[in-house]
């Protein structure tokens, strides 16, 4: 009974670890950018350049970790107006979000 237990919990860990790595589907990918363009948008301007939270351009994104930017998405940052966005985003679109922010960030 203890080892179907632990069989069970290890098979739920790698699908949650499957569903974080996997690219979002083209329709979520839609959501993922709208999602930037709307909710980030309304604190880092609406064209990403900045307003009341810092500019999300490639330019001013280089010099940090794609990792530790991800990690922000996921938790926010205490004590600033970056919120946790860890209830709707799975970390591996968070990290989707990330990489298309450092390479220039899609229309729609």
């Amino acid at each position: 009974m203890k080892s179907l237990c632990l069989l069970m919990c290890f098979s739920l860990a790698m699908q949650a670890s499957a569903q974080s790595t996997a690219e979002p589907t083209p329709a979520r990918q839609h959501e993922l950018i709208r999602l930037v363009r709307q909710d980030c948008g309304s604190c880092h301007g609406m064209t990403l350049k900045g307003g009341l939270g810092l500019p999300l351009l490639p330019d001013s994104l280089r010099d940090k970790p794609a990792s530790s930017l991800a990690a922000t998405v996921v938790h926010g940052r205490p004590g600033t107006a970056m919120p946790p966005w860890k209830t709707i985003l799975a970390e591996g679109e968070a990290e989707w979000i990330v990489s298309r922010l450092l390479t220039g960030f899609p229309k729609e």
